[in-house]
Formats: structure tokens, sequence, C-alpha cells
């Protein structure tokens, strides 16, 4: 593996199991909210003249690492599959226009310009809070933000049109029915805007106020109406947002479904009919998961950690990719054995009811489940014979 290939799964994409990548996103993450955190006490007089020097360090020393991040994310573009096809001046010109390249650029650009062109300083200041904004890039919530924004755009853009019509409706009849009273406030239709957006936002500033008994009477249905004109816009995130975690979760739910080696050789449609069905579930370390004697309620499969099965003449140790708990749902009899996770588990489990469908609409499933019942059985009987 090149270098420049090295890199790129350091910064853009890292690969499985490495940790030391997240460390490095986290590090970057603290450097981008302490220079925020700097920004915020630099305003404060008392601590920029006692800490000033200090300040200044830390401000080089940020410029310097996001100048050095900004460069190794342009110099690995051609290793990214997107750019793949493009070739590596056109790859990093492209990328260099994107949204999070421009944002890593605005990071570090005022730096320079106010050592080239001498900015002033307050101006400087408030530029670098814009590298909160690169944010975005380690945090999956802004990602799921900008995605539920963009699918929902053209509802939300409808809701803008609405309030915008509705603005100039209703700036336009208060003008009507208060200009003579306040000419000064409501002489023209811009000028009686101001009063319409703090109406409308129930704000109420108070430095604006309808005289007249019409207008107050008006004021009073503008403010009704506007509580409901802003719930439209939560309405409509609040939808794209359910509608992104159910996306989420069912991939996720999805790919653990498929590292089952039971259900492998399952087409689509087979996959996410048990995706709808199964429910995960965490157990820490030493947990009985199910016990010997209980009526059985469920079967679990084991995405990752390991659990010991009691049986004689010693526990057998199940791990990924392994099921238990189907004897006691084939047989309809009390459970066969205690089953404790040595590690902390993610399992998947099926209940009583989605099993019996199970197994009647997918037939290979259920002969595959009764096989590996009777080989543990049979284990089970040679081990209590050998004891």
């Amino acid at each position: 593996m090149t270098a420049r290939r090295r890199i790129y799964h350091l910064i853009e994409e890292p690969l499985p199991g490495k940790r030391w990548v997240h460390v490095v996103n986290i590090l970057i993450v603290v450097l981008i909210l302490t220079n925020v955190a700097a920004v915020v006490f630099e305003s404060i007089p008392e601590i920029e003249d006692a800490y000033g020097p200090q300040f200044w360090a830390f401000e080089v020393f940020s410029v310097v690492v996001f100048t050095i991040e900004y460069s190794l994310r342009l110099w690995v573009v051609p290793e990214n599959p997107s750019y793949a096809a493009l070739a590596p001046v056109r790859a990093r010109w492209r990328y260099a226009l994107s949204f999070h390249a421009l944002i890593d650029l605005l990071a570090i650009l005022p730096f320079y310009l106010g050592a080239v062109v001498g900015i002033d300083l307050r101006f400087l200041r408030i530029l670098r809070i814009i590298r909160l904004l690169k944010l975005t890039r380690h945090s999956h919530a802004f990602e799921a933000l900008a995605r539920v924004v963009y699918q929902q755009r053209r509802p939300l853009l409808a809701t803008v049109v609405i309030a915008g019509m509705w603005l100039v409706f209703a700036a336009s009849v208060v003008h009507l029915i208060e200009h003579e009273m306040q000419p000064e406030k409501f002489g023209t239709i811009p000028r009686a805007m101001w009063w319409t957006i703090v109406t409308m936002t129930t704000t109420g500033y108070g430095d604006v106020v309808p005289e007249t008994p019409l207008g107050r009477m008006f004021g009073g249905l503008l403010m009704l109406s506007g509580i409901g004109l802003l719930a439209l816009p939560t309405g409509i995130l609040a939808t794209g947002f359910v509608q992104e975690i159910r996306k989420y979760d069912f991939v996720v739910s999805w790919r653990l479904v498929a590292n089952v080696p039971l259900f492998r050789k399952l087409d689509a449609v087979r996959v996410s009919d048990i995706v709808s069905v199964l429910k995960a579930k965490n157990v820490p370390a030493r947990h009985a998961v199910v016990r010997r004697g209980e009526q059985a309620d469920a079967m679990y499969f084991i995405v990752s950690g390991e659990v010991a099965v009691d049986i004689l003449p010693a526990p057998k140790r199940l791990g990924a990719g392994d099921y238990f708990g189907e004897i006691a749902l084939l047989k309809h009899a009390p459970r066969t054995a205690t089953v404790v996770s040595e590690t902390d588990c993610a399992l998947l489990v099926l209940g009583t009811d989605d099993f019996a469908r199970l197994l009647r609409d997918v037939p290979e499933l259920a002969e595959q489940l009764r096989k590996t019942m009777d080989e543990r059985l049979a284990e089970q009987e040679r081990a209590g014979a050998a004891a």
C-alpha cells in the first residue's frame, strides 16, 4: 500500500479495526472546539491582555495543523473512488470546490490574509468561528441533518414561500388599518413588515404596537397564525429525521443479519423480512441470557462476543455467527441449558411468533434449524452417557 493510500485511509476512509484512526479524529474535534473556546475568551479584554502571547501561539499551532490536514486531504483525492475517473489535477480542483474543502480552506484563510493584508483583528476573530463548521466532517449527526434538509427541500421551500406570501399580505393589511394613526411606523408596507415579522414569530418587542381596536384584533390573529406557520418546518424536519433514523436502523440491522451464516444464502426479500422482525439486544459480560427450565420466548443470534452454554461435561462456547435457543422453540419445551455471556455481546432476538412464521415462510431455514437441533441434542446425549 502506497503512502498516499495509507494517509487516505487515515483521514478520509478508515479501515475496519483501526482504532488509532478514531483517535486522530477525536484529536481534531478537540482542537476545533478548543479554537472556538479561545475565540470566546479572547473577546474578554482582561483575559486577552493577560494571555495574549499564549493565544497567539495556540493560533499558530492550530493553523499549522489545519493547513497540514487540508494539504493532505487535497493530496489524497486521487485515491477517492468518487474521483477515480478524473485526472489528478482535475480531481483535486473539483474536490477543492466541495463544501467540506471550502470550509477547511476558510478555517485557515483568515490567518494568512491577516498576515499579508492586515485584516482588523476583531474581524479576523469572528472569521475563526468558521472552524466550528469543520465539525460537520466528523459528526454523523450533522451529516444526517444535511441529508434531511436536502431530502425535504421541496416542502421546506414551499413553507418559505407560504410564509413570505403571508408576510406581505399581513403587512399590507396592517398598513391599511394603522397608517393614518401611526404613519411613521405603518406608513408604508416595508415599515409594517417589521411589526409583522415580530408578531408572527410571537417575539413581541413592543417597539411597534397597533393602537386601533381592529389593528390589535388583527395582531392577535396574526400571532395565532404565526404559531401554526412556524410549526410547519418543525413537523417537516421531524418527519424527515424519523425516516432517516428508520433508514439507518434498517441498514445497520441488514448488515447484522447478513453477517449471520444461517441467513447468508437467503435472497434480499427474505433478509428484509427477517430484518423487520429481529430486535437488537446488548448484554454485558457474565449475564445469564437464558436459564435452564425457563419457558422459551425467543431464540438468539450472536453478532459479536461469546457465550457459554452450560452443558456436560464442559460448557460449550459459541461466538459471532452462532445461534442458540432454537431447541426449546422447536420442541415447545422449557430451556434445556443455561447460556451465560462470557464477554459483552451484541445479539439479535427472534420472538416466538415471528420464529413460527419464519419457519413457515422459509422451509429451508426450518430444515437447517432442525438439523442443528438434532446435532446438539445428540451431542448432549453423548456427553450425558459419558458422564
